[in-house]
């Protein structure tokens, strides 16, 4: 095929026009293309008044390379081959099934990499499947019923099943097509192939790694849920078995330890196994939520509301005074701010969309960055401990029952406490109280958050809407933790055949890094290992 890129359709354009834009480009007619497919679509909002969509597309036509000979335009390639290639399988054999624990975007991925080789993996999720997890979580907005195994970290596509489904990342690596595309085999939309910033909404989502899960156990894997590691066998430095659920041993060579970021009993228990954990710096703070449509405005002016533009999002970040990164995170279009608490006593907030990204407000993430030095000791989960102390705080401030603190933004910047619910009402359930949120964060974070947002109220004009509301507190917006690995092969730097995998091994952030960690991983054990 031949990649033609660099087309540029005003924002009322309709996308039939394409061929014809190609077909000129190529010096062709338009009925010689026999075929098209959008590879990427851009935005260009630089020029006031103008939004263009850039496209990049690849064109099935006849005489591919005498088009190419005679057409010298740099916009025009030869289509590359990005396909995604199997590794060849190693020398060393084994006999027993690889172990998979989590069904995360990093265990899934590489449950089904290894499953697509043959390896037969065997996968371990703590939580429920995916629908039994949704009723539970649910119940747990609806009336503070929490179940810890299986909540908004933990169950069927991990914490990012409650999320806004957000597929964009900062990585650059081929493998994320092999990630999108087996999510649209799985059932998500195709647009999350060229869209420049896909999603897949949480309502889909939960479709999506039914489907993936189901791929998995038709290849020879099986997915077993309600079924916690609770410990690991080290024989000689080396893995040889897995415990579920206290009373079940499963004899493996090979484990993908893919827990996510809030797997607190399973941290513990690896740091009393001996196996080598870090400190690693992350953020916490607040979410904040301001009206779609304020938003919308802001960032699309005369064309907000525009059907193809679809509700806008910002990504914001500001370093102050102090020396602390100040940054929004998993902003959520449209969204609504959830309960994400995995224990009892703690208060922890999310953010989550649908597709349609419909609703009445939009969310993010403020965050402020914390490091070793702020977690009150070195013990490599110092910093787990610190999320802990914050999210018992915010519970207690509350009063109760998951409910969470907020503030308006505009009594935040005062540093008053909020009385009453302005025009935007929040959206998180169970339910809010308003207070002060200076009681349930460090003073530092809040002093980095009341410059942060007057700055980023100069990028974004109404970032400081005093009927804003913050709702605290977000502190797992990363892992406290790195489970260290071999830097080659992978593993476990001092227990062979474990493989520390995603974002709770702190090496991902965000859905598709970590898909693309776990097939890393499964990748690593094909070259080194051969299933008989």
């Amino acid at each position: 095929m031949i990649r033609v890129s660099e087309i540029r359709l005003s924002i009322d354009d309709n996308l039939d026009i394409l061929p014809y834009k190609i077909s000129k480009i190529l010096k062709i007619k338009p009925n010689e293309i026999i075929n098209l497919n959008i590879f990427k679509e851009s935005i260009d909002a630089r020029r006031r008044g103008k939004i263009d969509f850039v496209y990049t597309v690849d064109v099935k036509v006849e005489d591919e390379e005498k088009i190419l000979l005679k057409n010298k335009d740099k916009k025009v390639i030869k289509t590359p081959d990005l396909d995604y290639k199997y590794p060849e399988q190693g020398s060393l054999i084994i006999d027993k099934r690889p172990v998979v624990i989590g069904t995360g975007p990093a265990g899934l991925f590489a449950a089904l990499i290894l499953a697509e080789m043959g390896y037969k993996p065997l996968v371990f999720e703590r939580g429920e499947d995916v629908d039994k997890r949704s009723k539970t979580v649910d119940l747990f907005w609806k009336t503070g019923q929490l179940n810890e195994e299986s909540n908004v970290q933990f169950g069927e596509g991990g914490a990012g099943t409650f999320s806004d489904g957000k597929l964009t990342t900062r990585i650059k690596d081929p493998r994320c097509r092999k990630v999108l595309s087996e999510f649209v085999k799985a059932g998500a939309p195709e647009e999350i192939m060229y869209s420049f910033k896909p999603h897949i909404g949480t309502d889909l989502l939960k479709g999506v790694v039914k489907n993936i899960r189901k791929r998995i156990i038709d290849l020879g894997g099986d997915v077993r849920f309600e079924s916690k590691v609770t410990n690991l066998t080290i024989k000689d430095g080396k893995i040889i078995d897995v415990e579920i659920n206290y009373r079940e041993k499963v004899e493996t060579d090979i484990v993908v330890l893919a827990i996510g970021h809030s797997a607190r009993d399973t941290f513990e228990m690896l740091y009393e196994k001996g196996i080598e954990i870090i400190q690693k710096p992350f953020a916490i703070g607040v979410r904040i939520e301001h009206p779609q449509s304020l938003i919308n405005k802001v960032q699309y002016k005369q064309f907000a509301n525009h059907k193809r533009l679809g509700p806008a999002d910002y990504r914001l970040t500001y370093h102050t005074s102090n020396g602390r990164s100040v940054y929004t995170f998993c902003m959520c279009p449209g969204g609504k701010v959830v309960a994400a608490a995995s224990e009892e006593g703690r208060v922890v907030t999310n953010g989550m969309s649908e597709y349609l990204r419909d609703k009445e407000n939009a969310n993010s993430a403020l965050l402020v960055s914390v490091t070793g030095e702020d977690f009150e000791g070195s013990h490599p989960l110092a910093g787990m401990y610190f999320q802990r102390k914050w999210e018992e705080i915010a519970y207690k401030v509350g009063g109760g029952d998951f409910i969470a603190p907020a503030q308006l933004v505009g009594d935040f910047l005062k540093n008053r406490s909020s009385k009453r619910i302005g025009n935007v009402k929040p959206s998180y359930a169970p339910g809010v109280k308003m207070t002060k949120i200076d009681e349930c964060l460090p003073y530092y974070v809040t002093l980095a958050m009341r410059e942060a947002i007057l700055n980023m109220d100069k990028k974004l004009k109404g970032f400081a809407l005093k009927e804003a509301i913050i709702t605290g507190v977000e502190t797992r917006s990363s892992s406290p933790i790195r489970i260290v690995r071999n830097d080659k092969s992978f593993e476990s730097v001092n227990v062979r055949g474990l493989y520390p995998a995603g974002e709770g091994a702190g090496y991902a952030g965000g859905i598709v890094s970590a898909a693309v960690d776990g097939i890393k991983i499964a990748e690593k054990i094909i070259e080194k290992y051969r299933f008989i």
